[in-house]
């Protein structure tokens, strides 16, 4: 069931009644989607359903607002101009963490901290005003209620001179719903700073959620690499040195932070949030009520620990064959060889944020692959079962240079969203493409309360699903690794591409299973001259993995598109265009698909994974890649169809079709 069918409208419209008519429950809907546009199309259909109601004369008092991230959000002149999500991060936490605005004389700390009292003020610190203008208000809201999209919200923002990512924070508590990607709920390190305060009775819906298990799935799996570990140290000499500096200047500073970790980790972490951004992965409760451990409580202590940890890692990956490993058998080597105990591991990300707490650091980036590495450390200490830790030391088969990558990756799904399944009383799992639905409590480990699959009502025929097996020529055309590079199916690929380019009007878009293999076929049309053949009729446009190419690529065919002179985007599923970007009416006439989206089977997580799905779940494996193949040539196929009046063409070229399988 493809966008614009009704399934967002028919969710929102249920909740809010049901909101509506139970006011004295106080439910918040917490509404999670997966990109920015789709978290803004959410938002919009959300305010026409109001101003419906409104129309009807249905009762108006109703508060909605959309997270995201600071990049997207950010109205500070400079800092909203850089481009990676980090550096704003950053050079934010420079200008709104509480000693940077208690040395300028704002906030608590300038009223609470003994040494900012006793040191002047410094009038060279840069503050942002839009942070210190939404400080300064008193009210605990300070938003009109009704329905902001993102866009609402940053002029609301511009006009009040508040700053709309710590507006939206502050403003969570109130709002009847909140819509913000499920990074936000899922990923422990983000969730324990955005929705730790979300009362058990929300009702949680997870939208776009074909591809939830891998969203969980990232969210706990770490890849360490050598730069990484040669960053991580250089950072470790820098904490040092401040160290020693804080000793010889502020010695105090350093005493109070011991005596906060033998009392607990809650007291150390009270003030973590805003001040470092440096969330930790998921610690359980029990672990979060004890003492740091004495061996790490000493700034120095900790730092040397570290040190011994990351040259532990660098020896590991000095091998040159693959090795595979649970975390216990690693926790055990490490004991024997460096006499690193397991428990003080699991304090590593939380010691690490309460560091750089006291340090008063600045320039954070400089120490993301420390905080990296000291999530590695917490992770693989605290959990037993379903992790695996990889250590491929080239980065393809054919590579003669080593490139070693340690992948600490998560094998079980459930670990991630087992922690909202026990938290939220009411949780919704919805997609387009959720077929099969038994496959998902399966992966996810939970029974479904109520399951249905609706199937989309259409007023006339506005799509036509094509199967091709064979081309021009009777040679049949797959994406099978043993045919596909063989120069009769790829000259009959390039054939149905150039066909249907002089036939269909304005765009066409094609999907690959992989990177590799379009950049294959790509290499061997052009020598064929098959893209010229197409440039005759099309533009061509291709995906990249780099996000800023894939956008301009994405604009430059809009624009192919409108004016009138046709286009072809040469895509991969999987990749950013195969979700959330819509191709709806001339800018996605036909949607072709080369071979079946199938995974990499020869990967070594994917084996991992597949091998523990199949002890822990009961999943074959088969079953498995067939079903992640169909969700995601669903996802693809679905482009075309963008609305009851929108129409196109789903053709799929392979001889083993998905009906089949």
């Amino acid at each position: 069931m493809p966008s614009g069918t009704g399934k967002t409208v028919s969710l929102l419209s249920l909740i809010v009644a049901y909101q509506m008519q139970h006011p004295e429950d106080h439910r918040k809907l917490v509404y999670c989607s997966r990109t920015v546009p789709e978290i803004e199309k959410a938002l919009a259909e959300l305010r026409q359903l109001m101003k419906y109601r409104q129309e009807q004369g249905l009762e108006d008092d109703y508060f909605g607002v959309g997270l995201t991230s600071r990049k997207n959000l950010c109205l500070h002149p400079v800092v909203s101009k850089e481009r990676k999500g980090k550096v704003v991060d950053s050079k934010c936490r420079n200008m709104t963490a509480s000693w940077i605005r208690a040395k300028a004389g704002k906030g608590k700390g300038a009223n609470n901290n003994k040494n900012t009292q006793e040191m002047d003020i410094d009038s060279n610190v840069e503050l942002c005003n839009f942070y210190e203008q939404l400080d300064a208000m008193n009210s605990p809201n300070p938003i009109p209620k009704g329905i902001y999209t993102l866009a609402d919200l940053k002029a609301y923002c511009e006009k009040m001179k508040f700053c709309p990512y710590y507006l939206v924070r502050r403003a969570i508590p109130f709002a009847n719903i909140v819509i913000y990607s499920y990074h936000y709920m899922l990923d422990p390190k983000v969730a324990e700073l955005v929705s730790k305060e979300l009362s058990k009775d929300a009702i949680v819906v997870f939208d776009e959620a074909h591809n939830i298990d891998n969203v969980c799935i990232d969210s706990l799996s770490i890849d360490l690499t050598r730069p990484i570990l040669d960053a991580g140290a250089r950072s470790i000499s820098m904490l040092a040195d401040r160290i020693q500096e804080i000793k010889d200047t502020d010695s105090e500073r350093l005493r109070n932070e011991y005596s906060k970790l033998v009392e607990g980790l809650r007291d150390a972490s009270a003030a973590r949030d805003e001040d470092t951004f440096m969330a930790n992965p998921v610690l359980p409760d029990d672990l979060l009520k004890e003492a740091v451990p004495g061996n790490i409580r000493r700034a120095e202590h900790f730092v040397a620990f570290l040190r011994r940890f990351i040259e532990y890692l660098k020896t590991r990956m000095r091998v040159m064959h693959v090795v595979a490993e649970t975390p216990v058998s690693f926790l055990q080597h490490l004991k024997d060889v460096t006499y690193i105990e397991r428990k003080p591991l699991r304090f590593c990300a939380e010691r690490l944020t309460s560091l750089v707490r006291t340090l008063e650091l600045t320039d954070l980036e400089h120490y993301s692959s420390l905080q990296k590495i000291a999530a590695f450390a917490t992770l693989v200490a605290t959990y037993d079962k379903g992790f695996m830790l990889i250590l491929e030391p080239f980065e393809t088969e054919t590579a003669t240079i080593p490139n070693p990558v340690f992948h600490f990756t998560c094998l079980d799904a459930s670990i991630a969203i087992r922690p909202v399944f026990e938290r939220f009383s009411t949780v919704v799992i919805t997609s387009g493409t959720l077929s099969p639905l038994d496959m998902y409590p399966k992966m996810l480990n939970f029974q479904a309360v109520v399951q249905e699959s609706y199937s989309m009502t259409l007023t006339r025929n506005c799509f036509l699903p094509m199967i091709i097996t064979r081309g021009s020529d009777q040679v049949a055309v797959s994406s099978k690794f043993e045919v596909r590079n063989d120069p009769a199916v790829v000259r009959n690929f390039g054939q149905i591409m150039v066909e249907f380019s002089k036939i269909v009007p304005d765009g066409v878009v094609c999907f690959f299973p992989s990177y590799l293999y379009m950049e294959q076929i790509v290499s061997m049309w052009n020598d064929m001259g098959i893209l010229n053949e197409a440039w005759k009729h099309k533009l061509i446009f291709v995906e990249t993995p780099d996000a800023a190419e894939t956008s301009m690529a994405l604009a430059n065919y809009r624009k192919a598109c409108d004016n009138g002179r046709g286009a072809i985007l040469l895509s991969v599923a999987r990749g950013k265009v195969s979700e959330g970007i819509d191709f709806d009416h001339n800018y996605g006439r036909a949607v072709i698909m080369f071979g079946i989206p199938y995974q990499y089977t020869e990967s070594r997580i994917l084996k991992a994974r597949l091998e523990y799905l199949r002890d822990n779940h009961h999943i074959r494996e088969n079953d498995f890649l067939t079903f992640d193949a169909m969700r995601h040539a669903a996802q693809c196929a679905g482009r075309v169809l963008r609305g009851k009046t929108d129409y196109g063409l789903m053709v799929f070229a392979d001889k083993v079709h998905l009906l089949k399988a």
